[in-house]
């Protein structure tokens, strides 16, 4: 049995996407509805940029969001891909939207909405300049968790990824995060300052967990055809109700992807399959499951050696 996996925001790059749009006519479907239900081309942005906009939250949400679903949908209906092969759904972060969309719980023209909403107001809950976000590697999650108590200051500074083994990403103030960066040297913990627009999966986003909450609650979801597997309590979850209670929560809490990972593991999942743009999800279950199997799909190529590897 296998888990199929949706990448959060990271993975996008201009022209994502691409082989598939050029090739298959659901793909452009997919695109036209895209750039109708959000009333602006995000198909020019996902395909030719500029990369400048692309990266802009409100629109790199619904754009991997565009790309995973883009090709998902190759998989099941132009190489019958066989769903029954597979026990669990999970994505990380927006990618949960993703794992809902493919799974039947929620309509990807809400989604769209839902995400492009989320973006937005993930971007305006804290002014530029004022949030920081660090990736601490080599290091277990508790002795960071630790080392956050040691800060002098009273600031946010919290975990906002646990993605894998050795690699943990912290959320919060710009000046408690540079306090705990003071400890982290001290304690020769190497960690590396990411570009971010601001400070996600913390304390600092429940502005933005109000303004989505209406938002999310307005909108129909199905329970989904399979369980996914969510960020915030790293367990199946099938039940509509509690999934977007779990949404809203999901926004200013860590994603728990190496919980998620092992979960799904535990309960004999032993195939990986990463649809969407990029292969970072690949690369965090490898560092936490050293025996997993790994597939990452993002071009026509990969589909093929996936379908020769896996369902031979």
């Amino acid at each position: 049995m296998g888990s199929l996996l949706f990448p959060g925001q990271g993975s996008q790059a201009v022209g994502m996407g691409k082989e598939f749009y050029e090739n298959f006519s659901i793909v452009k479907k997919i695109f036209k509805q895209a750039d109708e239900s959000l009333k602006f081309p995000l198909s020019e942005l996902i395909l030719n940029g500029p990369e400048n906009q692309l990266q802009l939250t409100k629109n790199t949400q619904p754009a991997i969001l565009t790309v995973s679903f883009s090709i998902f949908s190759v998989l099941k209906d132009e190489f019958d891909l066989k769903l029954s092969s597979f026990k669990y759904f999970a994505g990380h972060s927006l990618g949960e939207y993703s794992a809902l969309v493919c799974s039947g719980s929620l309509s990807f023209k809400d989604a769209l909405f839902l995400l492009h909403e989320r973006g937005k107001a993930m971007q305006e809950a804290v002014p530029v300049g004022k949030g920081s976000m660090i990736a601490v590697l080599g290091t277990e999650t508790k002795i960071i968790n630790d080392l956050i108590k040691l800060k002098q200051d009273e600031g946010i500074c919290e975990i906002a990824n646990d993605n894998a083994d050795g690699q943990v990403i912290v959320s919060g103030n710009k000046e408690s995060v540079e306090s705990l960066q003071i400890i982290l040297k001290k304690n020769k913990i190497k960690f590396i300052p990411l570009k971010v627009s601001a400070p996600f999966h913390c304390s600092l986003m429940k502005p933005a967990a109000e303004v989505m909450r209406d938002k999310i609650n307005d909108i129909k979801f199905n329970n989904p055809s399979f369980e996914v597997v969510n960020n915030v309590t790293a367990t199946p979850e099938k039940n509509s109700f509690i999934i977007k209670k779990l949404l809203i929560e999901q926004i200013f809490t860590t994603v728990r992807w190496r919980e998620s990972i092992i979960t799904m593991s535990k309960a004999g999942i032993k195939n990986f399959v990463e649809i969407g743009p990029g292969k970072v999800l690949s690369g965090m279950i490898k560092r936490t499951l050293k025996d997993a199997k790994c597939f990452s799909i993002n071009s026509i190529t990969d589909i093929k050696n996936f379908k020769d590897e896996f369902e031979k």
